[in-house]
């Protein structure tokens, strides 16, 4: 049976409070308040050297270049491009597809698809359902169940135990931006 090395899931990157200043913007440089803030944009830059670097090795060896990449889709209740566009530079620069097609609320349906792939998985997500997606993926609680809504600096990694069969978790903080912080949630 085949299942994915690593899986590590990351929050979309940073977002408008409300619907004043500053404002999302799109990837075009069009207003929108379901896109990322400019720092998100920074971030989602900045993550492609983190997953990807150039140069050199990675900068955390609990990290690892992805295979795959998931984010959440722009469909049903939330009309968010914000997962999609925080992954979208990493995807871009290893020449991968992101697949968008789980929505928020189909965590359980997304952590089996990732645990199937066969090698290194990125996926990016809202914050509020990350830890159903680790439960899904650990098939227990043992994660924190909440994550703070500040917080846009973390990576959750899973890594298989071949030897157990079963998936360890971890966090890997990404220390990309001024203000990131290196304790974990």
């Amino acid at each position: 049976m085949v299942r994915a090395q690593k899986i590590m899931v990351i929050r979309h990157g940073e977002k408008p409070q409300d619907a004043s200043l500053p404002y999302g913007v799109t990837v075009d440089g069009e207003q929108d308040a379901e896109s990322l803030l400019v720092t998100g944009w920074t971030r989602a830059g900045a993550l492609a050297v983190l997953f990807a670097p150039a140069r050199g090795p990675l900068q955390s060896p609990g990290l690892a270049v992805p295979q795959y990449v998931f984010a959440a889709a722009d469909e049903g209740a939330s009309k968010s491009q914000r997962p999609i566009e925080t992954v979208s530079v990493v995807a871009q620069k290893l020449k991968l597809t992101t697949d968008s097609t789980y929505q928020v609320g189909d965590e359980t349906q997304l952590a089996a698809a990732v645990t199937a792939c066969n090698g290194v998985v990125l996926v990016g997500w809202e914050h509020k359902h990350i830890p159903q997606i680790a439960n899904a993926i650990l098939g227990n609680t043992t994660v924190p169940q909440g994550w703070p809504g500040e917080r846009f600096d973390m990576v959750w990694v899973f890594d298989l135990d071949g030897a157990r069969g079963q998936y360890s978790f971890s966090q890997v903080p990404q220390l990309l931006l001024a203000g990131d912080q290196s304790n974990p949630i």
